[in-house]
């Protein structure tokens, strides 16, 4: 049996306590280290009695329900995302992690980043299914694409371990974007196909989880310019009102897809009050999701939302897109910026020959002093900076040759656009290939975004644009970057990248320890 653990937590504080439970050939040793710019071990644990135990048929739902191993104590550990390691008898080491967040009442830093932990329960497919398709039948050839799809589960259990290329990615895992141009007549793609094939990958585990994708990129460039940062995750914001207080910067780096109304409502009120939201991410915000039972289920219903006699009682509590004119409020009332209005680039044949860099257009922009940019540069083609999955907006063209945000769906008129990049938000039937990216509910996203589901309106929605672009909310300001790749830009060291991001940062009132 392949060695398997989770914890009954995702987050601690110093001197509070998380346990193990575990399905692992004993005995075992854990250690657990700091991610960031450099790995830090800060404790390990030899001889942990463990034995292997079955996997119920409802994991994925229900959990696991096995037995403690260990419980351990964290630290004076600084705060920052820890990776477990869990190594068997014979060798086998498997992963799951907990965030350790600042002492309580003793932050120590002025900005937070907001772990995407919603996206990472939201894809894991570990004991059978995800709120995506049921995985499992799907990787073993039991289901097609499509009636894997059906199979999608609502609910939950953060009580089962994680699939490992989601929490345990190889420093050589590809990106979700094709990082080159699709040749001429040459059959779409998508990522690198060979490697997932090779590494049992499925097409869902690339887009969450923190080692080496976007937060874990950009925490080694963070570190390195000397910032220092607090670390939460999404549950912790739903579950305490006042998590946010007292910083100054609140960030969303990397595929922060999914929220909760407990958690929207405290960014909210952080931003008018005169916090600064810094959101280096795409998709952000997309779907409502809620939890229950104290964190051990997430409800994450998508599409299906509203459906069951529950959630048609109390639609307000439903989960499902928060762009869902049920709810009135479209996530581009925080964000500026929506998928719906945006969508993928260079995947498949979803602008297979883009650019992948935002051409500059307000050149004036706070964001972009200090960065030698200009009128019409193109920015971050050569990371690719943009891929993926990207958020937009609707605008016309001024007088001045200058891009004017349309408010629609939730965007703000105050809108300040930098710069964009055209996307599609899937690929159009009938072009002669075979669909790798085929659109999903376009009638239901027309509705939300025109507030007709006519056949016109869905053909609107499938061509968009990517937007970086900043607005003032309340006494505060939101910063949104439009794609989830900004972080790799700051990997790749691309200086007008780098530069914009200290710009928001300084902004926002952080700025470098050292």
């Amino acid at each position: 049996m392949t060695p398997a653990f989770y914890t009954d937590r995702l987050s601690v504080r110093p001197g509070e306590r998380f346990t193990l439970h575990a399905s692992v050939r004993g005995p075992a040793k854990l250690e657990i280290a700091r991610v960031g710019l450099h790995r830090e071990v800060v404790a390990t644990f030899d001889g942990v009695a463990t034995a292997e135990h079955p996997v119920p048929d409802d994991a994925d739902a229900k959990g696991c329900g096995w037995p403690a191993c260990l419980e351990v104590e964290a630290g004076d550990w600084r705060s920052g995302y820890y990776d477990l390691v869990l190594t068997d008898a014979t060798g086998q080491s498997t992963r799951h992690f907990v965030c350790v967040r600042p002492a309580k009442g003793k932050r120590s830093a002025n900005a937070a980043i907001v772990l995407a932990t919603n996206t990472y329960h939201s894809y894991n497919w570990w004991g059978g299914a995800s709120a995506y398709s049921d995985v499992t039948s799907l990787m073993t050839g039991k289901k097609s694409f499509p009636e894997a799809m059906e199979g999608a589960i609502g609910v939950l259990s953060t009580q089962r371990p994680f699939i490992q290329l989601i929490v345990g990615a190889p420093e050589d895992a590809p990106r979700l974007i094709n990082m080159r141009k699709r040749g001429f007549n040459e059959a779409p793609f998508a990522s690198d196909m060979a490697w997932m094939l090779s590494h049992g990958c499925s097409p869902y585990d690339g887009s969450a989880g923190f080692l080496n994708k976007w937060e874990h990129a950009f925490t080694v460039w963070a570190e390195r310019e000397g910032y220092v940062i607090d670390y939460h995750t999404d549950y912790d914001l739903d579950a305490e009102a006042d998590v946010l207080e007292g910083y100054s910067c609140a960030l969303f780096v990397g595929h922060s897809e999914y929220w909760s109304a407990k958690e929207r409502d405290q960014v909210e009120r952080f931003v008018d009050a005169g916090g600064g939201a810094a959101i280096l991410s795409g998709n952000t915000c997309f779907w409502k999701v809620r939890w229950e039972d104290e964190g051990r289920t997430y409800v994450c219903k998508k599409w299906r939302g509203f459906e069951d006699e529950a959630d048609r009682a109390d639609p307000a509590n439903a989960t499902h897109l928060w762009s869902h004119p049920a709810f009135g409020r479209p996530e581009a009332n925080l964000t500026g910026l929506s998928f719906i209005l945006g969508g993928y680039h260079r995947l498949g044949m979803c602008v297979a020959r883009g650019q992948a860099g935002f051409t500059i257009y307000d050149d004036k922009h706070w964001a972009l002093a200090g960065s030698d940019l200009f009128y019409g540069d193109v920015i971050g083609d050569d990371v690719p900076l943009i891929g993926y999955e990207n958020d937009g907006c609707r605008f016309q063209f001024d007088d001045y040759g200058l891009p004017k945000a349309t408010p629609m769906l939730g965007v703000p008129e105050n809108l300040e656009i930098i710069g964009v990049a055209p996307c599609a938000l899937g690929e159009e039937p009938d072009r002669g290939y075979a669909p790798l990216i085929p659109p999903e509910r376009l009638d239901v996203l027309a509705e939300a975004a025109y507030g007709d589901p006519s056949p016109e309106n869905q053909a609107k929605i499938l061509k968009g644009h990517a937007v970086v672009a900043s607005f003032k909310r309340g006494k505060g300001e939101v910063f949104n970057s439009g794609t989830t790749e900004w972080a790799h830009g700051l990997a790749a060291g691309n200086p007008f990248i780098a530069q914009i991001t200290r710009n928001v940062l300084s902004r926002f009132g952080v700025t470098p320890t050292r």
